[in-house]
């Protein structure tokens, strides 16, 4: 339930609610800047209109002081308007001689003007008479010495101002409001595709792993987010089924010696007579050993898939490991060993490195007639090792399934030639835990050749 606390927490709030509060900070923000400027923008303006008016008329009443009087200027001059609010002219005695209507007083400056020059006299406040920017000329005529002086109304230019600031003060809430509604109502329903699609994901249980989420017409953020959704049950599913075909795999596999071990036992219980040296070692040792054997290799896959499992890594020869296999297959078999071993150094967890190596061997001596070959060299960063050999070969449309658990190509692979079809399986986890690839192809001894590729990231030995 949630609390008065969490609705003042940002992190606590919906992805709706974070984008309609983000939207109407910023909309708010640019308003505030946009009618701070505009404003300014406008008063500025209008300031400069009005004292370029200003400028324009003093120079003309200066143009008819140089014939004229200043009792003879026209009153067109004098007169005002929206932008001039007074005009003066003062003679060189500060006494002003000619005015325009309304006008009371003393003179708007008593500042001494140059002739033929305008010069701007800043702002004059002259209380209840007005609030002006004054520009001066002054004037040197036949008929004396005047200053024309012209003031700008301030007024005008700041109710215009104003007047543009309350309105944009009366319409930003509004347009804020109406962005943040619209934010709302808008990302709300550009959610809520995600939202079916929780649901739907919700609603799949292990059971049910084939179903599928339906991806949206448009090819937008949220359709990708479908599809990539739909790959992960997909491969949730397949690892789902390959965990049940890896248990029923194994049940399988560990049921036959069992069922060996249990009859013997069954046998020797009853004609205890029966229990002697050969009943051990030919029925119950050696399905103990291969169970064993098929328990560690399940063991040591297990391992391999846990991602997270810290690996030692130590700079391993790789060209010992082949050199040794060389003289443990030349000892214990009739085939021909053959070897192209280049030193090859990298980094990597040895034993696994060793069981690698010799389960790849194994492989290519259980099915050699022959011949076997073992080379290893180094190549644009990575150790490469073959081995080939002469035997009958692995099909190309079975070279990526031999990888896998519990595989056995054809009938000659029985459990005494071929093992529990679990060698291989470890070699491709090793491989893959060391960042390498493992491909099958065809040998120059039309048998099957073992090609394995591994970054070498050799580790300093100081």
């Amino acid at each position: 339930m949630r609390t008065r606390l969490d609705l003042v927490r940002p992190r606590s709030w919906t992805v709706r609610v974070r984008s309609a509060v983000a939207s109407t900070m910023v909309v708010a923000v640019c308003l505030i800047l946009a009618g701070g400027a505009l404003s300014a923008v406008l008063f500025t303006s209008l300031e400069s209109s009005a004292r370029a008016a200003a400028d324009a008329r003093a120079e003309q009443i200066a143009e008819r002081l140089d014939t004229q009087a200043a009792s003879d200027v026209d009153d067109s001059l004098l007169a005002t308007d929206g932008q001039i609010g007074i005009v003066q002219i003062v003679d060189s005695s500060a006494v002003v001689v000619a005015r325009s209507q309304g006008d009371v007083g003393g003179p708007l400056s008593t500042a001494a003007l140059e002739p033929a020059t305008t010069r701007e006299l800043g702002r004059v406040d002259m209380g209840a008479r007005g609030d002006y920017w004054v520009s001066g000329r002054g004037v040197t005529s036949p008929f004396g010495s005047f200053s024309v002086l012209v003031g700008a109304d301030r007024e005008p230019v700041e109710e215009v101002v104003t007047t543009v600031a309350i309105l944009l003060v009366a319409v930003g809430p509004v347009v804020i409001a109406l962005v943040a509604f619209a934010t709302y109502r808008l990302v709300g329903a550009a959610l809520s595709p995600v939202e079916r699609m929780r649901l739907r994901v919700a609603s799949i249980s292990s059971r049910d792993l084939d179903e599928r989420i339906p991806v949206p017409d448009a090819r937008d953020e949220v359709a990708r987010l479908a599809i990539t959704l739909n790959e992960m049950l997909e491969r949730l599913q397949a690892g789902q089924r390959a965990q049940q075909r890896f248990v029923s795999d194994a049940s399988h596999e560990l049921r036959s010696p069992l069922s060996t071990i249990t009859a013997a036992l069954e046998l020797a219980a009853s004609r205890p007579d029966l229990l002697d040296d050969a009943l051990i070692g030919e029925s119950l040792l050696p399905e103990a050993h291969r169970m064993r054997q098929l328990i560690d290799d399940l063991l040591l896959l297990a391992r391999s898939d846990e991602t997270a499992r810290s690996r030692s890594s130590v700079d391993v020869d790789l060209d010992d490991l082949l050199y040794e296999e060389c003289k443990r297959v030349a000892g214990m078999t009739d085939l021909e060993v053959g070897s192209a071993l280049v030193p090859v150094r990298m980094a990597g967890d040895p034993d696994a490195l060793a069981r690698m190596v010799r389960n790849v061997v194994d492989n290519s001596v259980r099915h050699a007639r022959g011949r076997i070959d073992l080379s290893c060299f180094e190549e644009n960063g990575f150790a490469t090792i073959i081995v080939d050999d002469d035997g009958p070969g692995i099909p190309e449309a079975q070279r990526v399934n031999v990888f896998d658990r519990f595989v056995r190509l054809d009938h000659s692979r029985t459990r005494d030639e071929g093992g529990a079809g679990l060698g291989l399986a470890i070699v491709a986890g090793i491989v893959a835990a060391h960042g390498g690839a493992i491909v099958v192809t065809e040998s120059p001894y039309r048998g099957a050749r073992f090609d394995i590729r591994l970054p070498l990231h050799v580790c300093d030995s100081s």
